[in-house]
């Protein structure tokens, strides 16, 4: 069990951030991720070790190579192990609006396959990827998606962490193909807990990502009655995370926008009912 946060804007919201962080603690997570969502006034480098330092839980940094330079990689990646950070999820980054592929630039990174490579050589890191289930949105077919996933893990990657997905049963059909392309490495299920409508439609439709139409209507039914929201929304996260612990999930990554309720609910759910 993992839960992601993203570097907050003000102090205030970085006190909260901590208080959430704190509040999963007793889920005993493997590891937390420090996105690199957002302008705030702590860089990603800087917040994953602080948890991993000072509030001693395993930490990992997202990193987007998209606009950066090998020089510029380099030393953020030096960064991170100097502090202790030996974990990275690479990853290619939002592209401008309007701009579908990244020019070809000397001393730099086109895709999250270019960056790979360039983490491993560099220090002994425990290097993650992203895997889409729904395929990412940009890809031309299913097809090319999975070889661009393999070539990742070809290059060294460890591990994949899934995008949000709400349909476990396109999961399995994704996972399948995964190991059809002769991937074998970990897959972690990411898991969004649905807190408010308008938000989740947003992200979804960013994404790529569907939401099953027997949920939809129920959470269309609820939009007006926010706590309503939030306790269907807890109970979906928990029948889906059920069922994909019951066929063999490798580990479920909680995607939790900077907040513990939801989140602490699943997780003891879940700790209850494993045993």
């Amino acid at each position: 069990m993992s839960f992601e946060f993203f570097p907050p804007k003000t102090e205030e919201g970085h006190d909260l951030l901590l208080t959430a962080i704190e509040e999963l603690r007793p889920l005993s997570p493997d590891f937390v991720s420090i996105t690199r969502t957002g302008t705030g006034t702590q860089s990603t480098l800087d917040l994953t070790a602080e948890v991993q330092n000072k509030l001693g839980i395993r930490a990992m940094s997202h990193l987007t190579c998209v606009h950066h330079n090998r020089e510029e990689m380099g030393a953020a990646l030096d960064n991170l192990w100097e502090s202790g950070v030996q974990n990275v999820l690479a990853l290619r980054g939002d592209l401008p609006p309007g701009m579908n592929a990244i020019p070809e630039s000397e001393g730099g990174f086109c895709y999250a396959s270019d960056l790979v490579p360039f983490v491993r050589d560099r220090h002994e890191f425990c290097i993650g990827v992203a895997g889409y289930p729904e395929y990412h949105p940009q890809s031309l077919n299913p097809t090319r998606d999975l070889e661009m996933l393999k070539k990742k893990i070809d290059e060294g990657a460890h591990f994949i962490i899934t995008q949000l997905f709400f349909d476990n049963a396109q999961f399995y059909r994704w996972r399948d193909a995964v190991h059809g392309m002769g991937i074998d490495v970990p897959i972690v299920a990411g898991i969004m807990p649905i807190n408010n409508v308008a938000q989740i439609k947003r992200f979804v439709g960013m994404c790529g990502a569907k939401i099953p139409h027997p949920l939809l209507l129920q959470l269309e039914s609820l939009e007006s009655d926010p706590m309503a929201v939030h306790a269907a929304g807890v109970e979906y996260a928990i029948n889906q995370c059920e069922d994909l612990l019951a066929n063999g999930i490798d580990g479920l990554h909680f995607y939790t926008l900077n907040k513990s309720k939801a989140t602490a609910l699943i997780g003891q759910a879940l700790h209850l009912k494993q045993g």
